[in-house]
């Protein structure tokens, strides 16, 4: 039976990270989750709502594992790698942002076949 590949690294996570994300409407579904996180964190913060602060994992886990248990249908990784996964997340936020989602997710899909 063959083991999971353990991770050390983040750089060497990533590829993985994202061919974990293939369906364009999981990745939509971390893209609202990551940027309601980021708009709570900046309203708590601004409206001093201490309390907001506690909607975070919320907000971003809530849409993140629907789309991994519904759309692509496999375990997220923050189960097996959470502060690389955490990390992940706002890397793929910002690839999607600045239009390299595509690229990266080609570049991992190659990296993770030659391993």
């Amino acid at each position: 039976m063959a083991t999971e590949k353990k991770y050390k690294s983040f750089w060497s996570f990533y590829p993985y990270y994202l061919t974990e994300h293939g369906d364009a409407k999981n990745r939509a579904l971390h893209f609202i989750g990551t940027a309601g996180l980021l708009v709570i964190l900046v309203a708590g913060i601004i409206l001093q709502k201490w309390w907001m602060l506690a909607l975070i994992p919320v907000c971003g886990y809530g849409f993140a594992w629907f789309g991994h248990f519904f759309i692509e249908k496999n375990k997220p990784a923050t189960f097996t790698y959470p502060l690389y996964s955490l990390g992940s997340d706002f890397v793929m936020f910002w690839h999607m942002i600045t239009g390299q989602i595509g690229k990266k997710l080609e570049e991992a899909k190659r990296t993770i076949a030659e391993s």
